[in-house]
């Protein structure tokens, strides 16, 4: 590879009108002097999303874009990379912003590892008192456990990493991404990547904006949707479940026969959801540190609803998705 290979940049977007233009500029302005492309697929919206992406495209000509009439992630992210040209492919979210030398990190981090999938740290913002708190969350071991992309770490080898800077040759040999996994893709492709013996790399010195949901309910959704599919990748490849993966739907068992037992029995049975709740209260504390009293006061609902709507859906999850995604076949990404 050479030092500044051309990048394809692909990006899965739906309703995105309030961060499109923004992720895609964090894009455009990265001090790299490769050649790079950004190819935005497109799912069907019902914001401006669309009419924002065609202004993107009529002034710069490095900006593309493919439909995507499912609005699945993961077949957006397959219909950008068959659209992308060059060898190293970027994945970018829609409400993602890049620091400025991303890239340039990430090309020189696949020629020094060896790797074929690179990526570093979620690293969550807010823009509001509750997405302050959403993002305290996301960022503090007692929401995550130790996920390194998430509460940052040393670099190293990982089971996965936030979004990933690809081999093209890598996502070519995979077939891409399998489409029946609606969530949970990334994970999922890189365990196929490790299997055949391919590195994927964490490094702290990627880091990547993210904008959290901007309410209760769509954290909830968001959450229970990762717990689902979470067991599907379990059930889909035996021995890919941790301990970390367990605690939520640990908890909300838990917690469930806990009040049971405490409203039908006796009153001792409250004592584990009081502990829960006095656990993330506590762990709230120095995940809120330097943020505004709201934002501090709502850092508890925030860890809540991550854990169990995570828990709830981990333990809902329909054995029919995991049999419908192993009769599946991964469809072929090649090269446009």
């Amino acid at each position: 590879m050479n030092a500044t290979p051309p990048v394809s940049v692909i990006m899965p977007v739906l309703n995105e009108e309030r961060h499109l233009r923004n992720s895609v500029r964090h894009i455009l302005e990265q001090e790299y002097d490769g050649e790079l492309e950004v190819v935005i697929a497109l799912g069907p919206s019902a914001d401006r999303t669309d009419e924002i992406a065609a202004e993107l495209v009529r002034e710069d000509p490095r900006v593309h874009t493919v439909p995507n009439p499912t609005g699945r992630t993961p077949a957006a992210l397959n219909a950008a990379i068959k659209a992308s040209r060059h060898p190293v492919v970027v994945r970018v979210d829609g409400h993602g912003m890049l620091s400025p030398d991303y890239i340039a990190t990430a090309v020189r981090l696949l020629e020094e590892t060896g790797a074929q999938n690179v990526g570093g740290i979620m690293h969550a913002e807010g823009e509001n008192d509750w997405e302050h708190a959403v993002a305290a969350a996301m960022t503090s071991k007692v929401g995550v456990g130790n996920a390194a992309f998430h509460t940052g770490g040393q670099a190293g080898p990982a089971e996965t990493v936030y979004l990933g800077v690809f081999r093209r040759e890598a996502l070519e040999q995979q077939g891409g991404y399998n489409e029946e996994f609606i969530r949970a893709q990334d994970w999922e492709l890189n365990f196929r990547i490790r299997e055949a013996g391919g590195l994927i790399w964490f490094s702290p010195e990627l880091k990547v904006q993210y904008r959290p949901r901007p309410s209760v309910r769509a954290l909830a959704k968001q959450y229970k949707e990762y717990g689902r599919w979470r067991h599907v990748v379990a059930r889909y490849h035996q021995g890919s479940i941790s301990l970390r993966y367990l605690a939520p739907p640990t908890a909300v068992c838990a917690i469930a026969a806990g009040v049971v037992v405490g409203a039908a029995l006796t009153p001792v049975g409250f004592v584990v959801p009081a502990g829960y709740l006095a656990a993330i209260a506590a762990g709230s504390v120095p995940a809120g540190r330097g943020l505004p009293l709201k934002a501090r006061l709502q850092i508890p609902v925030a860890l809540a609803t991550m854990h169990m709507s995570w828990g709830y859906g981990f333990l809902t999850s329909p054995r029919s998705l995991a049999k419908r995604v192993i009769a599946s076949r991964r469809p072929a990404v090649k090269t446009a």
